[in-house]
């Protein structure tokens, strides 16, 4: 007979405060992510992505680590790793930003949390970047110091998760803005929530700050929630490509830099400060990126999950780019896609060829996101 703990990819692979919790609640398969586990089915798809867009989702997203990097050069050496201007970042603000290489191609693309004057946490995307912040922190000559805490988020997105929220926290956590954090403690559970997450819905981000509490978090949220239709879930492939948001090493990967993805708003290359990629990244700009992200449409069958590898997007005479990430949309009731292709050929409207895993169909390429382009939902 054999135990279901055989089961997994060995100690190697880490599993969250939350793991136990999620398995509890049906979680079915687990993929890895930043060296860790992460839930990725709790059944079916399509169902996850309705209690998303109607209700709520909890989802552990403790896969997202944090690179803390605090110390008297803490701003400066943050600054070092990202083309995207920080002069005016105020603590208690979260930002977006690319962390870019000596080419310009995109190491991560994280959410950049500023906790105090010097103290920031780096909440990553699927990359190594603690190890990147130390090796360049060798050579930099600033005061800074680089670990991994022992910080843990979950993910509580869709449009219910403010009144979930406000039964959580009581009537002052609604003035938390879209993309700022605060630091707050539930039943003795110390956290930091912001009003961030992957999924283009209202949503909020609760960073965990002991990993022993994490049972007791989940439960305590699940419990609230109840009354307002919340549902144990998976970051939702098909919401995140409506979104138009990247997933790391599927969408972006080292190889890809900022202007690729329409993205140069990420970029300042006026501002004084020094970062890494600079010289190349304005070198690009110059020359313009030979490569750009498009939407697709495919006319087909309806797909039966994400795409689990890059599909070649042919013109009668060449192949000029490939799909990337895609899926079909039940709300929209059509195959969208992400998609890199040459730059001379993206333009919207155009028909080209995709190779799918069950054979050759039409597509047209399209602006995206597909959906709530202003993400008016998420920042509601």
């Amino acid at each position: 007979m054999v135990n279901a703990d055989d089961f997994g990819f060995g100690t190697q692979i880490r599993k969250s405060p939350f793991f136990d919790a999620t398995v509890r609640w049906g979680a079915r398969g687990f993929s890895v992510y930043n060296h860790m586990y992460i839930p990725r089915d709790f059944g079916d798809p399509e169902q996850n992505f309705w209690n998303l867009v109607n209700d709520a989702i909890l989802c552990d997203v403790a896969v997202e680590r944090q690179v803390e990097i605090t110390g008297p050069d803490a701003a400066a050496f943050v600054q070092k790793l990202t083309p995207r201007d920080l002069s005016k970042m105020a603590v208690g603000q979260c930002k977006y930003i690319l962390i870019t290489n000596a080419e310009g191609g995109i190491l991560n693309d994280p959410i950049l949390l500023r906790l105090a004057e010097n103290h920031f946490w780096i909440s990553l995307a699927d990359s190594d970047i603690l190890l990147w912040a130390q090796g360049v922190a060798v050579h930099s000559r600033m005061d800074v110091q680089i670990r991994e805490p022992d910080v843990s988020p979950l993910q509580l997105q869709g449009p219910k998760s403010g009144e979930i929220m406000r039964a959580l926290f009581g009537d002052s956590i609604l003035d938390l803005k879209y993309y700022w954090l605060r630091e707050v403690s539930l039943d003795g559970i110390p956290l930091i929530v912001s009003r961030t997450g992957w999924s283009s819905e209202l949503g909020y981000e609760l960073y965990l700050r002991d990993g022993s509490m994490g049972d007791a978090l989940w439960e305590r949220i699940m419990v609230a929630g109840m009354p307002f239709g919340l549902k144990p879930g998976h970051t939702s492939s098909i919401r995140r490509i409506e979104g138009g948001m990247l997933s790391y090493h599927a969408d972006a990967d080292i190889h890809t830099n900022p202007y690729e993805l329409g993205l140069g708003r990420l970029v300042n290359l006026d501002m004084e400060a020094e970062f890494i990629g600079k010289a190349a990244l304005r070198r690009i700009k110059e020359q313009g990126p030979s490569r750009r992200q498009i939407g697709l449409v495919l006319d087909c069958a309806p797909l039966k999950g994400p795409n689990t590898t890059f599909w070649a997007i042919n013109t009668s005479e060449e192949t000029v780019g490939k799909v990337t990430s895609a899926v079909y949309s039940p709300r929209l009731g059509k195959n969208i896609a992400l998609a890199m292709v040459s730059a001379e050929y993206a333009q919207i409207g155009a028909e080209v060829e995709v190779i799918t895993h069950s054979g050759p169909v039409r597509a047209v390429m399209v602006e995206c996101p597909f959906y709530d382009p202003k993400k008016s939902l998420a920042a509601a």
